[in-house]
């Protein structure tokens, strides 16, 4: 499961390998209201492809330009600029975001890969525990692909899952589903789907046990959290505990019960919870590759 800053600097290597030069923009700071956070990545290439975004909009147009212009020469440069979004720009964000651009050329290829193996180390996605690879599984699994989850996808039977998996997913066929929790890191989510009530009870049971997962998510209706109330209270479970199991999934109002319209649900509900609860991860995100002194470019 690698990075997506890991993956870009990767690409980025291959890129200055192939056309000879290249710039990578990175969000350094933002200050208010900004299209990315610090740390986002995006490469431009001589002939004016690019991949990764720093949020779109005029200020991401007006780094295209420059970067496009450094790769151009081949030189090995670096660049700060500091915008205004408002004034600047006439952006509606309103906030502040100084860009750092250097020119990477086919000698740094190698310093590139040892990048994308750092930030392959500060992998700052939410870890998150998925029990069960039936419809509503799947559904999420592909959901959450695209998005800054690290998932552990866990189910005991060994033909339970598709033959392709999102790459930032890993697959688990445990003869103790259970037994995972204890595995879990502190902070991860956890979510529960599996096809038999009894297993759903006992990972639940072990989830709520530990008061450093903040988010146990169970499938089912009000009825099926009644009763596995009262069966996590007979287990000796934590009245906190037990009140903080989420049970249905996914945000309220939405009603449908295909697993397409669950797994938006709850790939909402799981985004808004990784907010609230990022805290010093937001700052690990943010890598940021000049280290040395740079100069300021008012273009």
């Amino acid at each position: 499961m690698t990075p997506p800053a890991a993956r870009l600097l990767r690409r980025l290597a291959d890129s200055v390998v192939r056309e000879g030069a290249a710039t990578l923009v990175t969000v350094a700071d933002t200050k208010g209201s900004a299209p990315r956070e610090a740390g986002a990545m995006m490469a431009v290439l001589a002939d004016g492809s690019y991949f990764g975004t720093i949020g779109g909009g005029a200020l991401e147009h007006e780094a295209q330009v420059l970067a496009r212009q450094l790769a151009a020469r081949g030189e090995a440069v670096t660049r700060r600029i500091d915008r205004a979004l408002g004034p600047d720009l006439g952006q509606c964000c309103g906030g502040r975001v100084i860009l750092d651009l250097r020119v990477f050329a086919r000698a740094d290829a190698d310093e590139l890969q040892g990048l994308a193996g750092e930030a392959a180390t500060r992998d700052s996605r939410q870890p998150l525990l998925v029990f069960g690879a039936g419809h509503v599984g799947r559904a999420i699994s592909l959901a959450l692909a695209p998005l800054p989850f690290r998932i552990s996808w866990i189910d005991g039977r060994d033909d339970a899952f598709p033959a392709h998996v999102a790459a930032n997913a890993d697959v688990i066929a445990s003869r103790d589903p259970p037994a995972e929790i204890a595995r879990a890191e502190p902070g991860s989510f956890v979510l529960v789907l599996t096809h038999d009530h009894a297993l759903d009870l006992a990972i639940t049971a072990a989830a709520l046990g530990r008061p450093d997962l903040p988010f146990v998510g169970l499938i089912g209706s009000a009825t099926k959290r009644a009763r596995f109330e009262r069966r996590l209270r007979e287990l000796g479970l934590d009245e906190t505990r037990i009140a903080s199991l989420v049970c249905p999934i996914g945000l309220p109002g939405i009603h449908g019960k295909e697993p397409a319209v669950i797994a938006a649900s709850v790939a909402a509900q799981l985004l808004g919870l990784v907010g609230e609860n990022a805290g010093p991860a937001k700052q690990a995100n943010s890598f940021l590759i000049l280290q040395r002194a740079q100069d300021e470019d008012r273009w």
